[in-house]
């Protein structure tokens, strides 16, 4: 007897295959975003880490 759970399912193929192209595109659309703003993007995030970096260990004031 064979076992039901391991035959191929073209409906499930064709799903799969659709989903892998959206996240490909999507995939590639942020690649090309990072690229165009790369520079501006590294500035952004280490000004970012900067100041959470400072504020972690900036003395609270007492009363």
């Amino acid at each position: 007897m064979t076992n039901p759970w391991m035959k191929k399912n073209p409906f499930m193929s064709m799903w799969l295959s659709g989903a892998n192209a959206v996240a490909n595109r999507a995939r590639g659309h942020a690649t090309a975003a990072t690229r165009q703003h790369g520079a501006a993007l590294a500035k952004d995030t280490a000004r970012v880490w900067r100041r959470a970096w400072l504020a972690a260990f900036t003395p609270k004031l007492r009363r």
